[in-house]
């Protein structure tokens, strides 16, 4: 399995393909659609999966929904029309003969995810380099988000890969001081 990084958006935001051969699953089609379906061009994609319902991760669903014909998934805390499948926390998706682990991570948003598919977490915006997510939109909640960090994700290895919904990429050794 191979992971492409695509920077979109005035926000910045991160955009994840994972691919296998000719299949891949697209995580947070945040902006910029013709960017990501040009990056996608020729592979089936399997799925959609959005980390939480901010717009700026999900600017560009309707249009790669449009293109690709796949289905899109989020949890039902954060539903937002385009979307086709509710995500459960420790729900297994298979993929590359491995599964993603969905690990509803709250705070940020109520129904915030993050995609664990080996030693590799696509964090969203629940856990960044040096950080984790802003809790002062409306469904934020710092408590929830420190907790999620603590329980959720500071649980997995050191070497585990944190690919976030902002910036670049860390390990969760390097976060696990910062909580």
């Amino acid at each position: 399995m191979t992971i492409e990084h695509l920077i979109v958006g005035s926000m910045q935001t991160n955009c994840y393909i994972l691919q296998s051969g000719e299949k891949c699953i697209v995580i947070d089609p945040a902006a910029e659609p013709k960017k990501i379906i040009a990056a996608i061009a020729g592979l089936e994609v399997s799925l959609i999966l959005v980390t939480h319902r901010h717009f700026d991760h999900v600017e560009a669903l309707k249009d790669v929904k449009q293109y690709t014909r796949a289905k899109a998934a989020i949890h039902p805390l954060d539903w937002i029309d385009g979307c086709d499948i509710k995500l459960e926390d420790c729900q297994k998706i298979e993929f590359d003969k491995k599964q993603i682990t969905v690990l509803h991570t709250p705070g940020h948003t109520p129904g915030g995810c993050c995609f664990l598919i080996g030693n590799d977490l696509f964090s969203g915006d629940t856990l960044f380099s040096n950080g984790r997510g802003n809790t002062l939109f409306p469904g934020g909640d710092e408590q929830a988000i420190l907790r999620s960090i603590r329980e959720k994700l500071l649980v997995l290895p050191d070497e585990t890969r944190v690919y976030p919904g902002h910036g670049p990429s860390t390990t969760i050794g390097n976060e696990r001081g910062l909580y």
